[in-house]
């Protein structure tokens, strides 16, 4: 692989030391310290309809000495930036530094979510939202500013695609063909250099075909060609063996990470600037369900769905390894978490899916955002 630049989730975060304290997580058991153009508007066959709208303007500056806002989606909490949110998917920031864009999975809704903002509908996607598939993941174009043009990981009823939407059109395809079943088809896309596209994919149920070569299901690809076109090239395998996909993330120096379950426990894996994997640099045998990542020249934070925590793991500053015992951050006080990015000043964002579990509180789904020890979040991506 070639080295990186910041992604653009990297460009936006303040580069600052992640400091964190040991605390035991349990079952942390095993790791390994070695090594545009104008698009036409017909849709094409297949794809599904963008229904673009417009967001709202900032409200105007409160009386300072008006009484708190109060309402069923309100929530008191100062971390709370968005309430009443459907089961969130993944969620990317925004270049201003103050909105976020996140993803409903089952709705196929993506929201603009900022701090003492009502979110609004930004675009919308058809997408099949049943089991575990719907609106997956979300990145923006490494020149999003100019192009505006944003990426998604979507199942479809036949497939499981990532389509690329502009303001004002249809979502054009891609990457097709991914399979998708009953259940295992999470995923997750990021960028790792402005002409190249990491797209995590599960196993859809079926660990056989996460290992054979000739299928997409349960692999890290590499995808070169982001434009339209009716027969795009196959895209290269970065790793195989994903089993319920997590994420992808990048750090800014070079080195991939991806979050995965298995049915014997859960992963961190590594592949550095070179291409080498590291797998896994470490694992969760208690299985807390291991979820989005956001990784910094220093730390990665992974968000635990079943845990309902974030895990804080310290990389060494040369390998990328990860040698020590993670922290874990929120516990028990947001619920069920999913995705994760950083947030304009280096901390992390994360989504909570209550609502597709079994306890959602009067205010979820929502986005949180995660302090870190000593005030740093580690140039977070």
């Amino acid at each position: 692989m070639k080295p990186v630049g910041a992604s653009p989730r990297t460009a936006t975060a303040a580069v600052v030391a992640l400091s964190m304290t040991a605390a035991m997580l349990a079952g942390c058991a095993r790791f390994d310290d070695s090594n545009s153009s104008p698009f036409t508007p017909a849709p094409e066959i297949g794809a599904a309809e963008l229904q673009p709208t417009t967001p709202s303007e900032a409200p105007p500056t409160s009386d300072q000495n008006a009484p708190p806002p109060s309402g069923p989606c309100v929530d008191p909490d100062p971390a709370v930036i968005a309430t009443c949110l459907d089961t969130t998917g993944g969620l990317v920031a925004l270049p201003d530094g103050q909105s976020t864009l996140v993803a409903e999975r089952r709705t196929g809704r993506i929201m603009e979510v900022a701090a003492d903002r009502i979110p609004v509908e930004f675009a919308r996607i058809d997408v099949d939202g049943t089991g575990d598939g719907g609106l997956l993941d979300i990145a923006l174009s490494p020149t999003y500013a100019e192009d505006r043009l944003l990426y998604a990981l979507v199942t479809t009823d036949s497939d499981t695609r990532v389509v690329r939407l502009a303001p004002g059109d249809v979502p054009k395809d891609i990457l097709t063909g991914i399979p998708r079943g009953a259940t295992g088809n999470r995923g997750s896309i990021d960028f790792y250099t402005p002409n190249e596209l990491l797209v995590l994919t599960g196993d859809n149920g079926d660990p056989v075909a996460a290992a054979d070569p000739n299928s997409l299901s349960g692999k890290l690809l590499r995808v070169t060609s982001l434009s339209p076109t009716a027969n795009p090239p196959r895209p290269q395998i970065a790793l195989s063996g994903i089993g319920t996909a997590g994420d992808v993330c990048t750090d800014g120096t070079g080195n991939i990470y991806v979050t995965d379950r298995t049915a014997i426990e859960d992963r961190l894996q590594r592949i550095d600037k070179l291409g080498a994997v590291f797998s896994p640099v470490w694992t969760w045998p208690d299985r807390p369900g291991v979820a989005g990542c956001a990784a910094g020249d220093g730390g990665v934070a992974v968000a635990l769905t079943t845990a309902k925590a974030v895990a804080a793991l310290t990389t060494d500053a040369n390998t990328g390894a990860v040698s020590a015992e993670p922290t874990l951050l929120i516990q028990d006080r947001y619920g069920q978490l999913n995705g994760a990015t950083s947030s304009a000043d280096g901390q992390i964002l994360v989504g909570t899916v209550n609502k597709s579990g079994a306890e959602p509180g009067p205010t979820d789904d929502r986005v949180v955002k995660v302090p870190f020890p000593g005030g740093g979040g580690g140039g977070f991506d």
